[in-house]
């Protein structure tokens, strides 16, 4: 019982180690001009409150009297159309429109 026990410690300790490293967030940031917005509260934070739950978002502000939205995100999980995506899908795709996303910087990944 002791080898059998001893054998399964070994065998959990080598399959361990032969895990790949989970690899690191590759960040982008982008800033999107989005229309259709008419309110602080209900329009720029529900913008906001969509995007943050997209796994792979990072950040998220959306300054309503500029029409901006600023989103860092991971460009390893998520491309700039699939934000695009989710924000004019927001309300069952009526109210906003992205008019244009640009980049605005590279953020490096922290190792």
């Amino acid at each position: 019982m002791k080898y059998l026990f001893s054998f399964l410690v070994g065998l959990f300790l080598i399959s361990c180690q032969n895990q790949a490293p989970a690899s690191s967030p590759d960040l982008a940031e982008v800033q999107v001009n989005i229309s259709g917005m008419t309110c602080e509260i209900g329009c720029a934070k529900l913008i906001e409150s969509k995007l943050i739950k997209v796994n792979g978002v990072d950040f998220v502000e959306v300054i309503f009297q500029d029409s901006i939205g600023t989103i860092k995100y991971d460009k390893n999980r998520l491309s700039q159309e699939d934000l695009v995506q989710v924000i004019e899908g927001i309300a069952g795709g009526d109210l906003y429109t992205v008019k244009s996303i640009e980049t605005t910087e590279e953020t490096p990944s922290i190792p």
